[in-house]
């Protein structure tokens, strides 16, 4: 349980990706360094650990082997389990521009998110480039701060939307996942 809180680093993860494995510049890098949590290994395990052993020894005396206890049995039973795993995945992955930031050169595969950071920086620094008064035309400073409170706002609604859209499709498993937790004494 050690990698829980430690990890090798960013140094070592970015040498690894970029120069051992040659995934620079793909969505490889972003997908595969992060697809095993340790958190969420002991998580999944402790959900599936809590499937009575009476229902494997059924199935065994039916002749099912491992596969089919853990297809038919297991994850079925382990929904709420794997529903909220999967939402920390989805809004881990879906906040993670920094990765993006580091491993990603072509502005074409950016996500998202670092295109909203990158509009962010670009309409604080408005005001100091040259020519802005070109662009922003005859607004005085108030409907400067105004505009710039306005995009920041947008950034943040449009990042949220998907995450909010995502949620409702879930919640009856975190519901289910809570009632369980709750049964048991």
């Amino acid at each position: 349980t050690i990698t829980m809180f430690f990890s090798g680093g960013l140094i070592p993860t970015y040498l690894l990706v970029n120069n051992t494995l040659k995934m620079g510049d793909t969505l490889f890098a972003l997908i595969i360094p992060n697809m095993l949590n340790v958190y969420n290994m002991i998580v999944l395990r402790t959900g599936f650990m809590n499937v009575p052993e009476s229902l494997h020894e059924s199935a065994r005396l039916d002749g099912a082997n491992d596969f089919i206890i853990l297809s038919r049995i297991i994850v079925p039973l382990s929904k709420a389990t794997l529903a909220v795993i999967l939402l920390y995945y989805v809004v881990g992955h879906w906040n993670a521009w920094f990765d993006s930031m580091i491993y990603l050169r072509t502005r074409s595969k950016f996500p998202l998110q670092l295109v909203l950071r990158e509009v962010i920086i670009l309409e604080s620094t408005t005001t100091t480039t040259a020519g802005a008064n070109e662009v922003l035309g005859t607004l005085d400073f108030n409907d400067l701060n105004i505009y710039k409170k306005l995009i920041r706002y947008t950034a943040i609604v449009i990042a949220t939307l998907p995450i909010l859209f995502f949620y409702p499709f879930i919640q009856k498993y975190f519901a289910q996942g809570v009632m369980i937790g709750s049964l048991k004494g």
